[in-house]
């Protein structure tokens, strides 16, 4: 009997030290999770934008290699209650622990700064980005063109975003980014980076493409050639009112190994602003630039997108029109008229010029 109670006393002695070692095994892991990960982190300026959620931004966190584990500070959010994070820039440091940070998050402890509202419309390039940047920012061109080219923030961005790959990092594609930058009204700080307003930008590429995502991954094109065809459609659309019309053209072309003979992609290709003058023949005639579709013996869709396209043409690229037609023009009313041959397409240019309404750049 005695020998019985000393054995179910050493039990319960016995699994009371299994439970305080799981809790310190426990607590040490914690501990451990909450810990600052970087005790000589640098104090940064970061950005919470409008609509991002509480999760959301642990993930970010975590993702910038801020913190060491999105779902310990998810479970510590939990335990302390009622959080909530307000868009702002927020001063935080790798060297503050998961506490100190979710005190100053929560706490609303925001760097007020000067914002200035930033507008990139669409059909506009790199190059037209930086003087529209540097207009109401601190961003310089120099910052732009070192960013663009800067490969292990390129490889940073391939990572984040499912729709870049690569091939941005080609050395015939003039800006890494050229074509992903989505068009629109953006709240920037005037002295954001230039890192800053990319990843904004991306972002807002994002929301565009993921309604779509399932439809471009088997559309046969890849994301970079939709974008290209979607920029020189931005391009030739822009006057004209039927995008997936334009769009079943050049669709037309690329399918039956024509050329696809565009003047703006020989225009950017050139380094050439429409309107500013006209091509030189050698520019036109030149088959070494991967943009310049022009040159007859150029087939298929240059190196990469000549602009920054709207959500508009992206989707009348990827659902073009079907029809038979090869040519097309554009009048001053911003009508477009079709053709199934060249004979019939100079017929309507020289009916259009006599009309007076012939569209010349």
């Amino acid at each position: 009997m005695v020998n019985r109670k000393l054995n179910k006393k050493k039990l319960v002695i016995f699994i009371f030290l299994i439970i305080i070692i799981i809790v310190l095994a426990i607590g040490g892991v914690c501990f451990s999770f909450l810990s600052a990960k970087d005790k000589n982190g640098e104090t940064i300026d970061y950005e919470v934008t409008m609509g991002s959620t509480v999760y959301g931004v642990f993930d970010d966190l975590e993702n910038k290699g801020i913190i060491k584990s999105s779902l310990f500070m998810k479970l510590y959010s939990k335990i302390k209650g009622n959080i909530s994070i307000d868009a702002g820039i927020y001063q935080i440091s790798s060297s503050m622990s998961v506490p100190e940070l979710l005190e100053i998050l929560s706490e609303r402890n925001i760097v007020t700064k000067d914002q200035v509202s930033f507008t990139f419309k669409e059909g506009r390039n790199v190059r037209n980005l930086i003087s529209d940047l540097g207009s109401v920012s601190s961003v310089t061109e120099e910052e732009v063109l070192n960013t663009l080219n800067d490969e292990l923030f390129l490889d940073e961005l391939i990572d984040k975003y499912w729709f870049l790959t690569d091939v941005i990092k080609s050395k015939d594609i003039y800006y890494s980014l050229e074509g992903y930058l989505y068009p629109n009204t953006y709240m920037i700080y005037k002295d954001s980076s230039f890192k800053d307003v990319v990843y904004k930008m991306l972002d807002e590429t994002e929301n565009k493409l993921e309604p779509i995502k399932n439809d471009i991954l088997n559309s046969g094109y890849s994301v970079h050639e939709l974008l290209t065809l979607a920029s020189i459609v931005e391009q030739e659309g822009s006057l004209g009112s039927d995008r997936k019309g334009i769009a079943g053209v050049f669709t037309n072309r690329l399918n039956n190994g024509w050329s696809l003979g565009s003047c703006v992609t020989t225009y950017y290709g050139s380094k050439v602003q429409m309107g500013e003058r006209d091509l030189y023949q050698y520019e036109i005639d030149d088959c070494t630039n991967k943009y310049n579709t022009r040159c007859e013996s150029y087939v298929g869709l240059p190196v990469g997108p000549i602009c920054n396209p709207s959500i508009e043409s992206i989707e009348a690229s990827l659902y073009p029109t079907k029809h038979d037609y090869y040519y097309f023009v554009s009048d001053k009313s911003n009508n477009t008229y079709f053709s199934k041959n060249y004979t019939e397409h100079l017929n309507t240019i020289r009916r259009l010029q006599n009309e007076g309404i012939w569209y010349e750049y």
